[in-house]
């Protein structure tokens, strides 16, 4: 189950990051193609960022659902 644990949580950080670094690739394709109307790389880099958040959302659904992660915050029970 640990082991579990660590893939897991390996994974959402891995996801995460690339999630930052499409956003950061996209903001900086729009900056540097601002000439440029026809050029498609930015609007490329946010459907990847999409397909990533997606990603990340399924990974922590099934985290939740399988009982590997858990949420441990102190409301919790209190609604």
């Amino acid at each position: 189950m640990e082991n579990n644990y660590m893939w897991l949580k390996i994974v959402i950080v891995i996801l995460f990051l690339a999630v930052l670094i499409s956003l950061s690739s996209a903001l900086f394709f729009l900056l540097r193609d601002m000439g440029a109307p026809q050029s498609k790389r930015t609007l490329y880099a946010l459907g990847i960022r999409i397909s990533l958040a997606a990603l990340l959302l399924l990974a922590i659904w099934y985290g939740f659902e399988s009982g590997i992660l858990v949420n441990s915050a102190p409301w919790t029970d209190k609604y």
